[in-house]
């Protein structure tokens, strides 16, 4: 029966004792300097462990920092050789707090963060056409959309077309030729459209435009490198490419109308999503919407950089008004027509909401980005917390949706909203 359920479910094994399969890095937890309990830390962890038990994720990692200190950094799971398919001969490799994952959509708000960069040196201005910079775009009536559109999903160039054959996302200029030729679906930037992957490399484009240099390259010298990330890179250099997690497609399979919003934001169903993200050449490509790579303690890394006013263990990586103008909010709540349900976006991040929201609950100065959905990656300057849930599995409705939503709100729950005067930034 077991076997049954796990067939039916695309799920993993999961075995009875989780401490076989549990990775915590001691050194690199350290709650009690912030005040925050054993009890807090446990019940975090077992929500955590109850999304494993789902069985929709072969491997998860996560971190979370409070008042500038790691409280949780730990990993469950294997980063290969248990996936609904593989048998139980196959090659098990344990997933730890070291493994590489890619962040998928969560990448989005690190490249936006580039582009706010960008104009903090003068080098854009973010309300300025694309065009200005690439005149090549203004192609079929997109001359007047802005950079800031595309930041906040409302360029009017939500998806590539739908017969582009796949291997098109690693040909760097044959996708700018399609996207300079597309044909917007509006340009006044009233409507929200989530733009899976077609903006990043408008982004991309435009900032090696100014800067005579790759996106990866100044990510590299302006970002990574000052923050000393071990990985945290677009793609996974060849070399290194064994050492990054396998991605499962798990859960029960999209019918309509799921599967049509899946198709509509993803560009193919799940199991073409699965091929391609597990595909050699998308994993050593440069992309930047969809493919930085990294681990879960280096992604809260740079969300606490940013709830530090743009500084790291000392360093200015950017000025705080650039973060702050990172997180503003560009318009209100309004339902996304790609992914179809309520959104509020600034340019680049997805933003919390009161009484609920992405966020979890009372969550109104949260900010953060999602990755292929089952990724959470956020910081709350209300609660003063930087957290990256990462995971490997492409469950997209099914059973683990309690349980994930029950870690959201266990974090919000067991982190309260700390009083005005002690949150970073100074928000109010």
């Amino acid at each position: 029966m077991k076997q049954l359920a796990r067939r039916a479910l695309h799920t993993c094994a999961v075995p009875s004792d989780l401490s076989t399969v549990t990775h915590c890095d001691h050194d690199g937890e350290n709650p009690a300097a912030v005040g925050v309990s054993k009890e807090s830390v446990d019940t975090i962890w077992r929500s955590v462990e109850s999304l494993y038990r789902t069985g929709v994720h072969p491997g998860i990692q996560l971190s979370i920092r409070h008042r500038g200190e790691q409280v949780l950094h730990r990993a469950i799971g294997h980063a290969h050789g248990n996936g609904p398919d593989d048998g139980p001969d196959s090659p098990r490799v344990p997933m730890t707090t070291d493994t590489p994952i890619c962040y998928f959509s969560a990448s989005k708000a690190v490249t936006a963060l580039l582009m706010h960069m960008l104009a903090e040196r003068g080098l854009v201005n973010l309300m300025d056409p694309v065009a200005y910079y690439c005149p090549e775009f203004a192609q079929n009536g997109k001359r007047t959309i802005t950079i800031h559109q595309i930041l906040s999903h409302r360029g009017g160039i939500p998806a590539i077309p739908t017969d582009t054959p796949i291997d098109v996302l690693w040909d760097k200029e044959e996708i700018w030729r399609l996207l300079c030729e597309a044909k917007p679906v509006e340009v006044d930037g009233a409507k929200l459209a989530y733009h899976a992957i077609t903006g990043g490399y408008v982004l991309q484009r435009v900032l090696e435009k100014v800067t005579g240099d790759t996106i990866d390259a100044f990510l590299d010298h302006f970002l990574r490198k000052p923050m000393g990330m071990r990985w945290f890179t677009y793609g996974i250099d060849e070399a290194n490419l064994d050492q990054l997690a396998q991605t499962y497609a798990t859960g029960p399979r999209p019918t309509f109308p799921v599967s049509w919003v899946v198709k509509r934001a993803l560009g193919g169903d799940i199991l073409t999503v699965e091929e391609v993200v597990n595909d050699p050449r998308f994993q050593a490509a440069v992309i930047p919407a969809g493919n930085l790579c990294g681990t879960a303690t280096e992604m809260s890394r740079f969300f606490q950089m940013m709830l530090n006013g743009g500084v790291w263990e000392g360093k200015r990586i950017c000025a705080e008004i650039t973060v702050r103008r990172a997180i503003q909010q560009f318009g209100s709540l309004q339902l996304d027509r790609t992914l179809m349900v309520p959104m509020r976006f600034s340019a680049g991040m997805m933003l919390g909401g009161n009484p609920v929201g992405i966020w979890g609950q009372q969550s109104r100065y949260a900010f953060g980005h999602l990755g292929l959905i089952n990724k959470l990656c956020w910081a709350d300057a209300g609660r003063d917390i930087s957290v990256s849930l990462l995971n490997t599995g492409l469950p997209i409705v099914g059973h683990h949706i309690p349980a994930l939503a029950k870690f959201v709100y266990s974090v919000c729950n067991e982190f309260p909203l700390i009083p005005e005067a002690e949150r970073p930034l100074a928000l109010a």
